[in-house]
């Protein structure tokens, strides 16, 4: 095991974390906005970021965001070639009847366009979609990617989203939504878990699970709301996605970007 890279005794213990500190999350807004900052000084090294075989690429936000939020990292990954697509849904108000049955099918669509099957990449909340959509249809779906998305919730204290996504509750599918104990289950494709110390919303422990010869957890320093613009996930998500179909190998960062990935 690559040091960093969560102990399964510390996996064990998520369900006696609570959420993060009120430090952390009263910060959110101020340090969401550090990637844009830090754009400038990575565009140089961004420029050699892996690449890949052109696929279909899915892109789901999180909770209460639209797609409007992955717009630059999608442009990213349009840039190195791949076949992008947002989710086409508005805003995202939680597994709505709406969402249950649209995904699946803007999912088979891009896969019909870009003749294969296709990574998805969720942030938060929209990572969770992301892998019930591999779950439920695992031939579509290449790999799954994880932006700081808490599958592996056992608590609502766990995340300060918790009360806006009850909020919206009496609008969510009834009788659909997976309970937690299905949504932490593994899934049957290869899956990168992404995440950070530095969260302000959701319990990073919330975020990952075992790692297994499909599954790898990947530290980052990022705020919650940082995910979409934060330089070394860019690179870890091109990193992911220029992986040949049906090869498994873990993430590796050249050495001159080691020190922006905890533990490796």
């Amino acid at each position: 095991m690559n040091p960093g890279r969560e102990p399964a005794s510390a996996l064990r213990h998520a369900d006696q974390v609570r959420g993060p500190s009120a430090g952390l999350y009263f910060s959110e807004p101020v340090r969401g906005l550090a990637g844009l900052g830090k754009m400038p000084l990575a565009a140089p090294w961004l420029t050699f970021a892996p690449r890949g075989d052109r696929h279909g690429v899915l892109v789901l936000p999180g909770l209460l965001a639209s797609d409007v939020s992955t717009a630059v990292l999608r442009r990213f990954l349009r840039r190195l070639g791949y076949q992008v697509q947002g989710w086409n849904l508005g805003r995202n108000l939680g597994p709505t009847d709406q969402v249950l049955d649209r995904l699946p099918r803007e999912l088979s669509a891009l896969a019909g366009r870009s003749g294969g099957p296709v990574s998805v990449i969720g942030w938060s909340l929209g990572g969770v979609y992301a892998r019930e959509l591999a779950r439920q249809h695992p031939g579509q779906v290449r790999q799954v990617l994880t932006l700081a998305s808490p599958f592996a919730l056992t608590d609502r204290r766990q995340s300060h989203a918790d009360g806006a996504y009850r909020r919206h509750g009496h609008r969510h599918a009834a009788g659909r939504v997976p309970d937690r104990e299905q949504v932490a289950a593994p899934i049957g494709v290869p899956s990168t878990a992404v995440y950070s110390r530095r969260d302000g919303i959701v319990a990073w422990q919330a975020c990952i699970e075992p790692e297994t010869a499909l599954h790898e957890n990947v530290e980052v320093r990022c705020a919650h709301l940082g995910f979409g613009t934060d330089p070394a996930t860019w690179w870890l998500i091109a990193d992911r996605l220029a992986v040949p179909a049906g090869e498994r190998r873990g993430f590796s960062p050249p050495p001159a970007l080691r020190s922006l990935y905890p533990g490796r």
